[in-house]
């Protein structure tokens, strides 16, 4: 599984205009899930980004994680984080999850974030055209592979 995770201000998605998830105070995860992946992998990134200190202290240090922070996640599914551009200029998505699988690990994902301990856990909407606004706060931006964890 890949990963985008960036620290937010707020976040919010919108489908058809419509508002589906929106958060203040945590972090952005756009999640991608390739072929191959599984249920420990989503597990394992979870657990990673539940814990991943990217938010400061009274100090000033990066040395706080979302939990810690009682911040809130916003996952927003992103099939395009699999794009394959070594040939062309066209990218492809032969390596991406096919959507059923996909949408499956997404969700469980967002279970394991959960479990983890994360109170708020809000999505956006699977398959459909959605629009992200965000203020990133530092800015800062991880990006995650669960592939290269191996």
């Amino acid at each position: 599984m890949k990963a985008v995770v960036q620290r937010v201000s707020h976040a919010s998605v919108t489908v058809e205009n419509q508002t589906v998830g929106e958060i203040t105070g945590g972090l952005l995860v756009l999640l991608g899930a390739a072929q191959g992946d599984t249920p420990a992998q989503a597990e394992l990134l979870a657990a990673k980004i539940a814990k991943l200190r990217v938010f400061t202290d009274n100090a000033g240090k990066m040395n706080l994680s979302v939990l810690d922070i009682s911040g809130n996640v916003l996952v927003v599914s992103q099939f395009t984080l699999c794009a394959d551009i070594r040939k062309g200029n066209r990218p492809a998505f032969t390596s991406a999850a096919p959507p059923a699988v996909a949408q499956d690990l997404v969700d469980y994902f967002c279970n394991c974030l959960k479990k983890e301990g994360v109170t708020n856990v809000q999505t956006g909407e699977f398959g459909a055209h959605m629009h992200v606004k965000l203020l990133n706060d530092g800015p800062v931006t991880i990006i995650m592979d669960t592939d290269i964890w191996a």
